[in-house]
């Protein structure tokens, strides 16, 4: 289980990070950006670790901050979900 939850995150880690770059560099082009739903859907399943580091790197989504307070809540709400099956399977 563990593993498996390891290769899952670093997976979901890796796609919002890109995901990150993408609209990063599409915002700089004045381009179509990527949904914040979609930013946010890829943390709450796993991905904001890779979420967290790509916003502190590229410097993206780091002042809006009702943004940050839902990628904060997404983040929560993962680790409360891991931590439960956890608790019940691991």
């Amino acid at each position: 289980m563990l593993l498996g939850l390891t290769i899952w995150t670093l997976a979901a880690s890796v796609v919002t990070a890109v995901l990150y770059a993408w609209d990063k560099r599409a915002a700089a082009k004045h381009r179509r950006r990527i949904a914040e739903r979609t930013l946010l859907g890829w943390s709450v399943v796993g991905g904001w670790p890779g979420g967290w580091m790509a916003s502190r790197i590229l410097r993206h989504k780091t002042l809006k901050r009702s943004y940050r307070i839902r990628f904060v809540i997404c983040a929560l709400v993962n680790v409360a979900v891991v931590a439960t099956v956890w608790h019940r399977f691991g």
